[in-house]
């Protein structure tokens, strides 16, 4: 596989349409490239390699916009899930303190989870348990969490599952894009690789015809 110089890939994309383009418009470069088999025809497939990469490049662009976007939607909304439950937790903690059995059933005994899934299941385990037991309900209230406020946490709960769902998916499609950018731009160096390489054969009577297809010649 050819081995691209260090530099971005847009900048890349951009040199290689470069190139392509003066190997068919510049007439002395493009009549030379003929000659040792880059005609019209063959320049095609090289175009051809290249708007497939350049599109592989920037559906991987979109792709990654879309899941930082998802992901900043997700973490907002964790962060909102994050600080009502943290509040209604200790008050419940407070509540029921000499209640192990109301405490065992909202979940709130021992430590709170760090890992994502074992939090996210305690926390619908508080909701769902909360917006359905009219007593705890009750007793909860003494502490300013109402029915209402409850409910409307629960809500943010379902927002939050769907946003990570969301989140997972885009991150998935990222993935994807990117493999793909990858395979259309390692098909692409390799031809301009080739090409590059017969350019400079092809050129070495007129050496500074090659700035032309964005190589630099050092004097």
């Amino acid at each position: 596989m050819a081995k691209r110089p260090k530099v971005s890939e847009v900048q890349t994309i951009e040199q290689y349409r470069i190139a392509l383009d003066n190997a068919e418009k510049q007439p002395q470069i493009a009549t030379t490239m003929a000659e040792f088999g880059y005609n019209t025809d063959e320049l095609q497939k090289g175009k051809q390699i290249w708007q497939n990469a350049s599109n592989a490049y920037n559906l991987n662009k979109t792709e990654d916009d879309e899941t930082n976007q998802a992901y900043a939607t997700f973490i907002a909304k964790k962060e909102n899930v994050e600080d009502a439950y943290s509040l209604h937790r200790k008050k419940a903690r407070v509540v029921f303190r000499s209640d192990s059995i109301t405490l065992e059933k909202l979940g709130i005994k021992g430590s709170m989870p760090q890992a994502y899934a074992k939090w996210m299941e305690v926390v619908k385990k508080f909701y769902t348990t909360a917006t359905t037991d009219t007593a705890i309900q009750t007793k909860l209230a003494r502490l300013k969490v109402t029915p209402e406020e409850l409910t409307a946490t629960n809500t943010l709960v379902v927002e939050l599952e769907t946003a990570r769902s969301e989140y997972m998916r885009e991150k998935g499609e990222s993935q994807d894009a990117t493999l793909a950018k990858d395979q259309a731009m390692a098909k692409l160096d390799e031809w301009m690789s080739e090409f590059y390489a017969v350019a400079k054969i092809a050129m070495e009577d007129n050496i500074q015809l090659l700035e032309s297809l964005g190589k630099t010649i050092k004097n």
